[in-house]
Parts: structure tokens; sequence; C-alpha cells
């Protein structure tokens, strides 16, 4: 480990209430509220927000997951401040999915489900934490880039806290159902002839000259609000199962969640909450058209290589540049996790996999399940293994998405008696294909019935639309 990741520093005298900065390349310190930063000012490097106090799980609601508070500032005891711009946020169910637990053949499964945080993902865990820290240090207007998720969150929460929201967006290649949010949240928003890298290139820049208070997960009180998902996860399957994951599996895109995980069971084992062999294993999944961090652990480097075309299906994780690396890498290595890189059918797959247990994720949360399945194929997580997938986001952010992976509404007359012929003949039909299907190699003639009988149906329905 980094020294400069190691929490077992001394308070220096730029805290304020126990709370400072500290900078992971160089070590230097600062206050945390005397001016606006986002990086060091010594060496421009990656700042982590440091306490004096570190909590125990007695510092929680009592110790015990069904007592309150509920949701991200039960865990204030870990946070910069008692409460937060809250809407509420956090206390997002574990699911339990007993489908995807036989077939991926693990000892236990369960999936952390962020959609169900009040804008419909895990960013709002950020920012009830940036919006208090932008109150606190005296701006007016936030500001983001953003693939979709950040932007809804930060417009909710900005009208909130009664601030002025300005999101850029790379033209084209955000969800609608995401645009929407931001838009009726009352944000300005911006779209930029470039992808997300850009747009984060030109926030970057309007923050460094005083005119937005950057809230994208470059600042570091983001990732304090998005560690309380480590807390939750971990207080919620000890209290379950009796001990806690060996592995907890997540989509990348910026890395943010990565860093933020990796944070909280630093902060954990410091304070003597849980111990050594407790940490699960950061297992990191990207697309395979935009995987720099995949690359990189493959590859064994300590720096991500910018990929300047990024393209997949899971909009919220197309980013080529997840400046959260330096925080993220050495997570996943120090905890023996990895990273994977999954298609974008793997990904529709595993989205219709979690719809099939009545969990309702966009694309970009399915490639957790999607990586937990390549990995069980390659044999690099065992079967004896308790897992947590991470999902994201909630099916509704990504609309188009949903319906190009699910089934097509089937038209049919105003009748009930044809409307019941319909149902009938479309089961028949089915079936009839399926049971062919199914002894296709021991019996190729029944198959070749079966398909026939198929399209026999489907010219019949073409016959009676004409």
């Amino acid at each position: 480990m980094s020294a400069y990741l190691d929490l077992a520093e001394p308070e220096p005298e730029a805290a304020t209430d126990g709370v400072w900065l500290t900078c992971i390349e160089c070590g230097e310190r600062f206050a945390p509220f005397d001016a606006i930063r986002y990086t060091c000012d010594d060496c421009d490097g990656l700042l982590e927000v440091r306490y004096a106090d570190l909590p125990t799980w007695d510092d929680f609601g009592g110790g015990s997951p069904e007592s309150g508070p509920y949701g991200v500032w039960r865990y204030a005891a870990a946070l910069p401040f008692d409460e937060g711009v809250s809407l509420p946020e956090g206390d997002t169910p574990l699911h339990y999915v007993p489908g995807l637990e036989e077939e991926t053949g693990v000892n236990t499964l369960r999936v952390k489900h962020e959609g169900m945080n009040p804008t419909g993902s895990f960013k709002d865990r950020g920012m009830t934490v940036g919006v208090r820290v932008a109150e606190k240090v005296g701006v007016d207007r936030l500001a983001c880039a953003s693939t979709g998720n950040t932007s809804a969150a930060l417009a909710a929460y900005g009208a909130r806290g009664g601030m002025e929201t300005l999101v850029l967006l790379p033209d084209g290649k955000v969800a609608a159902g995401k645009v929407a949010q931001a838009s009726l949240h009352g944000a300005r928003i911006l779209e930029v002839d470039g992808n997300f890298d850009a747009c984060l290139d030109i926030v970057q820049n309007l923050a460094e000259r005083g005119e937005a208070y950057l809230l994208n997960s470059l600042n570091p009180f983001r990732l304090e609000g998005q560690k309380t998902i480590g807390f939750e996860i971990m207080e919620r399957f000890h209290a379950d199962e009796g001990t806690y994951p060996d592995r907890i599996v997540l989509p990348v895109g910026n890395a943010g969640n990565t860093a933020a995980l990796y944070k909280c069971f630093r902060e954990l084992r410091e304070a003597g909450a849980i111990g050594e062999d407790d940490v699960p294993k950061l297992t990191g999944v990207q697309a395979e058209g935009s995987a720099p961090m995949v690359e990189a652990v493959e590859e064994g480097t300590d720096e991500v290589r910018r990929w300047e075309a990024v393209e997949t299906i899971a909009t919220a994780i197309r980013i080529g540049n997840p400046v959260n690396a330096p925080k993220a890498l050495p997570g996943i290595r120090e905890t023996g996790g990895t990273a994977v890189a999954v298609s974008d059918d793997e990904i529709t797959d595993a989205q219709r996999s979690l719809a099939a247990e009545g969990v309702g994720v966009e694309p970009a949360s399915a490639a957790s399940v999607a990586g937990l399945r390549k990995l069980r194929e390659e044999g690099v997580v065992d079967a004896d293994e308790d897992v947590v997938c991470l999902t994201t986001g909630h099916l509704l952010k990504d609309p188009d998405a949903a319906y190009e992976a699910g089934s097509k509404p089937e038209p049919v007359p105003n009748d009930t008696e044809a409307v019941l012929r319909h149902i009938n003949d479309s089961r028949s039909v089915v079936e009839t294909v399926r049971r062919g299907g199914s002894k296709a190699a021991d019996a190729p003639l029944l198959a070749l019935i079966a398909g026939g009988l198929g399209l026999a149906y489907l010219y019949r329905k073409l016959r009676s639309n004409e």
C-alpha cells in the first residue's frame, strides 16, 4: 500500500473538528473547508478526506442494521458532518437472487441495488455530502460532467439546496431518462461535441477559474458519501449470513465506487471493526469497448492509459480516463481482487437475468453480474465464495435499452375471445418449439417440425394482419 493511503497519521494543525485532507501522492495535508480545492496544491495529486477518530460498528445506530437511523447519515460518525442536504438516500436493498446464485455456482450471491436511491443511482450518496460541503464553503453554482446519473443527482440535490446547477453531457451519448431528470430538476444542460472525458476537462477548467463548484468524483467529499455503500453491505450481509462477503463485484467507470469502498474497508480495519481477513476482494468490471482499468490491471501498470475512443451500450461506464484510478488500482490489488472486461451482449444477457429475479437495472449495472459469470467460467472466482454484486442504476434510467433487451408488445384485436385464442396459440407454438429444440440433438426431425410450426404460425399472423 502507498504510504499516503495509510490512515495511521497524526491529526495535523490544519484539521477542523478532526477532519482534514491528505494528498495520496505526496502526503501534504490541508484544512478541509478554508479554500476550494479538488487536488493537491503542491503536486496536483488526488486528495482524500481523513479523520482523527474512526468509528466502529457500535457508533452506527447502536451496532445493528435493524436499529435506526437508516441511510447515508446513519454513518455520520464516519462523515464530515452530522447531516447533509438529504432527500433521503441510502438504505438500499441487498437482494437475494436464488436463480442467479444457483446458475453462477457460488456459495452465496446477493445484489446491492443502488438503483433504489431517490434519483435512481448511487450518485445520490455522494451528492448529499458534496452539496453540504458546497454550502459550507459558500458557493452557489454547482457543476459536473456526466454520462447521465451524476447530472440527475446533482440537479436534484442542487435544487434541494437552492443552488444553480450546470451539467455538461456528451452530445447524443446520454440515455433519455437521465437527461429528463436533470431537465425537470432545473439544471442548465450543455451538450458538448465530445465524449465524457472531454466534458470533464471543461468542467475542471471552469472550476479552476472559480466559475462553479465541481461535484464529479474527483471531489474527495463525493467519495465520502459513496463509501457508505460499503458500510451497508458489510452490516447487512453479516447480520443475514453471519460473515462478511469474500468478494464485491462492481461496474467501473470513473472508478469512484472502487476507491470509496476501498476507503471504507481501510477505515474499518484501522478502527478495529473488521480483521484483515474480513476485507472483501474488490473486483471491477468494464465493458470491452471502454476498459482502461482492466488494461492496467492485466498489464500490471500503476497508471491507466487514457482511451480516446470508447463505446458500449453501458452508457454509465462509457469512460476512457477514470480519474480515481490512483485510488482504485491499489484497492483492487491490495484486497486480492481483479478486473475483467465483458461484451455488450454479455451485459444485456445479465440485465435480462437480473430482471427475471425482479431486479430491474440499467445496462452498466448488469456488468457486475456479467463479470461474475465470466470470472466463474475462468475459475478466478471459486464455488465456495460469498459474493455481492453491486448494481448502480435503475432500469428506468435507460428505458430504450430496457425495451430492446425485453420482450416486445404483441398487437391483438379488441375482443376477449380473440385475445384468448392469441394467448393459447402463442403458448402452444412456443412450447412445441421449446420441446423440439431441447431434443434437437437426438431428434432432428422433431426439431424441424417444431420450427415449421413456428413458421406456420408467423405466416398465419402475417396473413391475419393483412
